[in-house]
Order: structure tokens, then sequence, then C-alpha cells
């Protein structure tokens, strides 16, 4: 029988052990992309209790995987995402531990236990009391931005709307005590998602923003070209999109216009009209992002809110989103294909939710690549629900078999907690134990090992620098 969690957890050849120890251990990190708040690292947020840093702080503002755990459990919502008792919340998430056999949330909750706390015990009622003193000490100078710091990480880009100030990154900028490098990542979604109730009093406060009228969707256009230049003076090297359902046809500037006025008129827009102008908005922002030598990324395939009940009374974004299953390969290969023929396809990632796509999206990608550029159009590591053991392996192995893992830019958090960095850690261990048992297997050369740690280097850290330019 293995030991629990040791310091060769998941590396099963001696190969792996080398791959993992000597080349991707102290590997830095740049996270890419995050939901971290700006301002709590700007000022260095010190955290009450383990609750707080572990869960959340009771204003639905947390980790979506313990809470969907613990709603499995059956706990009152107040004492999961709410203002309830931090201690009382604490000790549910404790007792519930054991019944987390086999779910990813055994592994990250004692890999943050022992990588940010030091402490070894095994997460368990009759433990409770010791790691609660022993984490809550450990707090007292483990701060935020000591969290980042204690695991190498870089550079962190965090996930902003176009109407955001940036000023907690401003503030970051001017900051020469600040050991890591925190950019903004520009998140327009709010300008395409031209369906939906609010977008007429977005558009009224991006205008805002910019000091005029946007009655037009040329003026939308227009100000959203300028709050790019802004983000980019900010430091910003990348885009976020989180499409859901990719929708892309061919649009006439009159057709596209047309659907935003419906749209500032809160009518309704048809699957046909969102179609058309999502596919105008794409098309120009995708432009705009080559200009400035940007990634794009696009996260596909999330189900949103599906409790209406709980968006009633706590909101969105927290924890009762699921995985779609919609068929969108023909309208992505258009729209990639009508950008690369504008010869304006910038830098992409794409990530699936749903495990169905890997291959798929996985080949696509493959589709537009471009001469001197490594990776331009590339897969994500596995995302959101499929950010597991079996979901990483899944998108490894199809990296491996129809793309190419050498050059992928490795993992991320997506995450809004600080304690989430060891998902680095397992991501990079299981890396080591695919490439270590190709060696062992004989399916890859042990004369070839400089080159397969060369791989695992620029896996963890080094595509990742190149590719984003920082």
């Amino acid at each position: 029988m293995k030991a629990f969690m040791d310091k060769d957890f998941l590396l099963d050849t001696e190969t792996a052990k080398k791959l993992y120890h000597e080349h991707a251990e102290d590997m830095p990190i740049i996270d890419y992309h995050c939901h971290l708040p700006p301002r709590e690292i700007y000022e260095d947020k010190k955290f009450r209790n383990l609750t707080e840093v572990w869960l959340g702080a009771g204003d639905r503002f947390g980790d979506h995987y313990k809470w969907r755990a613990l709603r499995a459990r059956g706990y009152e919502e107040d004492s999961i995402s709410g203002p309830d008792d931090d201690y009382k919340k604490y000790m549910q998430f404790v007792e519930s531990m054991p019944y987390f056999v086999g779910n990813p949330l055994y592994l990250w909750s004692h890999l943050e236990m022992q990588r940010y706390f030091g402490i070894d015990d095994v997460i368990c009622p009759k433990n409770a009391e010791k790691i609660w003193k022993k984490a809550n000490e450990v707090l007292e100078t483990l701060t935020a931005r000591k969290m980042m710091e204690k695991f190498n990480v870089k550079t962190v880009c965090t996930t902003d709307d176009p109407v955001d100030s940036l000023e907690w990154h401003k503030k970051m900028n001017e900051d020469k005590t600040l050991k890591v490098s925190v950019r903004p990542a520009f998140r327009p979604d709010k300008a395409i998602n031209v369906e939906l109730s609010w977008f007429k009093d977005w558009v009224a406060q991006l205008g805002k923003v910019v000091g005029r009228e946007l009655d037009t969707l040329e003026k939308l256009c227009g100000a959203l070209a300028e709050r790019i230049a802004f983000f980019d003076s900010m430091g910003s090297k990348l885009s976020d999109h989180a499409l859901d359902v990719v929708h892309y046809a061919p649009a006439t500037y009159e057709e596209a216009n047309a659907i935003y006025l419906k749209g500032l008129r809160g009518e309704c827009v048809t699957d046909e009209e969102q179609d058309k102008y999502k596919g105008y908005i794409l098309l120009f922002l995708g432009k705009q992002y080559a200009k400035y030598g940007w990634v794009q990324q696009y996260h596909i395939g999330a189900l949103r809110n599906n409790s209406k009940s709980m968006l009633k009374k706590i909101g969105p974004d927290t924890g009762f989103d699921a995985i779609e299953d919609a068929v969108y390969m023909e309208k992505l290969s258009a729209l990639l294909g009508a950008l690369d023929e504008a010869d304006a396809l910038p830098k992409t990632i794409l990530y699936c939710l749903n495990p169905r796509d890997n291959y798929a999206l996985t080949v696509l990608a493959g589709c537009f690549q471009k001469e001197g550029v490594k990776g331009r159009v590339q897969v994500g590591t596995a995302w959101w629900f499929l950010d597991q053991l079996d979901g990483m392996q899944q998108n490894l192995e199809t990296l491996m078999q129809v793309g190419l893992v050498a050059q992928s830019v490795g993992m991320l958090t997506d995450s809004r907690s600080f304690l989430s960095y060891p998902r680095h850690e397992l991501y990079r261990r299981l890396l080591c134990r695919m490439l270590g048992r190709l060696v062992e297997n004989g399916q890859y050369p042990e004369e070839e090992l400089d080159t397969l740690g060369k791989i695992v280097e620029d896996v963890c850290y080094n595509n990742a620098k190149e590719y984003f330019g920082f």
C-alpha cells in the first residue's frame, strides 16, 4: 500500500519521479486565467480565519467546488455560502471530508493544508481543532501576496469587464513592493450577449465610461476599441470570452446594427440574429486583439444558472452552472476561418467544458496554425468540472494523440481562491506520470530524457511565458 500523498504522490515510475523532482517541481507559475479580486491582491488581504480563505467570506463569493459538495450533504445555504458562523462552516466541511472519497476536493484540500500551512494531518473530525488552531496561527502572517510568493507565482491575469476602471491594477503597477505581475484580462461578454435583459443597461454604463451615447453599433465598436487600447496600456495581453454556445454567421454592418438596436430596445433577439450579431462582434474583437498581439481565449460549453430559485435567492456565479451539450464545431470553424482568411486570427486558446468535445476541438485547432508561431491555436487545459485527475488526463492524452502537448501553455487555476495554486502541482505530477509511463513502457526512448525534461519545463512555465509575451 502506498503512503498517503507523500513526496512521490502520483509518481508511479522512476522516470516520473525524475521528471517531477528535477524539472517540474520548482518551476515558476504563470496563472493566466483566474477570478481573484485585484483589490485583495493590492491590499495584501489578511484573512480572518481558515474558513474565510478556505470556504469563502460569507458574501456568496468563494469556492464553488466546495459549496456544491456541501449542498450535496444537505446543509443549509447560509452555512455554505452565506453569513453563518465561521467555525460551524468549518466543522461541516471537516466532518464531510471523509465522504469526499474519490472527489478531487479530497486531494485539493489536503494539498492546501500541506503546502500552505505545513499540516500533514488527515482532515477529519478528530483532527479538526488542531488543524483550526495551526492554520489560523499561520494566517497571522500568510497574506494574499505571501501565498502567491510561496508558490513562485510570476504572473497573474485577472478577469475584468470593459467598463472596469482598473484602479487596483494601476496601483499595483506603481507598487514596487509587489513581487507578482498582475495583469488585467479583457472580458467583453456583456457587449456580446445582446439577447439578455441587462444588455441595454450595460451599454449605457460603457457609454458613461467613454463619455458618449452608444446609439449605433459603430459607436459600440469604437468604445470597445478604446477600452482595448486602455487595457493594453495597463499591461493586458489577453482577452477571455465565455461563449457557452458558439454563435456565428456572416453579417453585414446593416444587419448587425439592426440587431444591436433591437437589443437596446429590449426586444426579443432570435437565435439566427444572435449568430449574426455575435459573429460580427467576435470578428471585430478578434481583429483588435491581433492588432495588439493579444491572445484570445474562448471558454465554450457552460449551461448557466440552472436553479432559478437559487438564482433569485443568492444570484449568479454561485455554483449552479452545468455542462452544455450544444453542437458548435461548424460555427466555431467558420469564425476562426473568417479571421484567418482576413489574416487577423490572433493566438487563440480553446476550452471545452464537455469532455465529448476534446478530440474535435483539438483537431480543429490544428487547422489554424501559422508559420513562425508555436501553437497559434491550441486547446487549453481541462476546465472547470474537468479540472481533476481524470479530466486532465483525458485532456493531455488528446493533446498527445492529435495535437502537440509539448507546445501547451499548461495549467491555470480559473479560481476565486488564493488557495488554488496546488492545482498546478497536481497537473505537473500527472503530466510527469504520463510521460514517465511512456518511457518505462518503451514508447519513448530513455536517451531522450533530457529532451523530455525540457518539454516538462516548457509546459510548466516556458511556453506560457513565450506565448503571452510576459
